[in-house]
């Protein structure tokens, strides 16, 4: 047999594989707590109850945060000055595509919204802030626009929070080369983690108590789901074929088993939700600690799935 060794590489010939770094695990996660927020925001705000100061100002969060992770999509970026091609064209086969049209829903639907859900005070606050650059009679013509639309708004915000956390766990799932993303359970998933992830980023603000104990609850639920799907999704994957089980293997005695279980089922599960149902079941002040580590494990099963995906 003879052995060629080939020591030049041309990205026009050679195959060349890009390698996704941080900003990709930085940028689910953080969209994934926006949708979590755009959720929750909406259906706190669909309720009859009397909202606290925090909660209103809460629902305009969500755009902050998804610029966020936006910034930290642009840094993995090749070509950062064709970013703007993605709304030249709509196509309904690329996941890419939808996200991108997704995202740009984000900023009208939660602006509105959030404008909306502020009381005079807090809006006028806001509208000041805004005038300092020039753009205070935007914020309030925004108010006026929210308050006149603003049941539909909150559905359709809620819609849009949804699909937005939907689309985070898709992107991965339609790459269907790598073992570890190849299941339609990455959806729900990704979806239910920033349901979860929302919730607890807005534990960590001085909600009234009603809201706490409402919102608390709805993480309970969340977390008891992912963590069904988080075990249905490992399942199907070593059911599925060598390179299922071989993918599976990377959390079940392989190279990410340790910080898998440390950070994500024990940490980001396990701990918050028996201390969230400790918390409310005995009616004691509530910490930051099970927020904080459903951040920590929502965070640590993204960086661990997109980068056990590429082992």
């Amino acid at each position: 047999m003879t052995e060629i060794d080939v020591a030049r590489h041309s990205l026009l010939i050679d195959p060349h594989l890009h390698i996704w770094g941080w900003e990709i695990p930085i940028y689910l996660f953080l969209g994934g707590m926006a949708a979590g927020l755009m959720v929750l925001a909406s259906l706190l705000a669909l309720r009859p109850s009397e909202r606290s100061p925090a909660a209103r100002w809460l629902g305009l969060a969500a755009p902050a945060v998804v610029s966020i992770g936006m910034g930290a999509l642009l840094l993995d970026l090749a070509l950062k000055e064709h970013v703007f091609r993605f709304y030249l064209a709509f196509r309904p086969s690329s996941p890419m595509s939808w996200g991108a049209w997704i995202l740009a829903a984000v900023y009208p639907a939660t602006l509105l919204v959030g404008l909306a859900g502020l009381d005079e005070a807090q809006a006028e606050k806001a509208a000041s802030l805004a005038g300092r650059v020039g753009l205070g009679g935007v914020v309030r013509a925004l108010r006026e626009s929210g308050l006149r639309h603003r049941p539909r708004l909150l559905w359709a915000n809620l819609s849009i929070g949804i699909c937005l956390g939907v689309y985070t766990g898709v992107l991965l799932s339609t790459l269907g080369a790598r073992a570890l993303w190849n299941s339609a359970l990455l959806g729900p998933l990704f979806l239910v983690s920033g349901l979860s992830t929302g919730a607890a980023l807005m534990l960590l603000f001085p909600l009234s108590p009603a809201e706490r104990h409402l919102v608390t609850r709805w993480d309970l639920l969340a977390i008891g789901i992912e963590g069904l799907l988080l075990a249905l999704f490992l399942v199907g994957l070593a059911t599925s074929g060598a390179e299922g089980k071989e993918a599976a293997a990377l959390v079940l005695g392989g190279r990410y088993t340790g910080v898998f279980w440390a950070l994500v089922v024990f940490a980001g599960l396990v701990v918050p939700w028996a201390l969230e149902a400790f918390e409310t079941r005995m009616r004691l002040a509530a910490t930051a600690v099970a927020p904080a580590l459903v951040l920590l494990g929502g965070l640590a099963l993204r960086w661990i799935l997109v980068a056990g995906g590429q082992a």
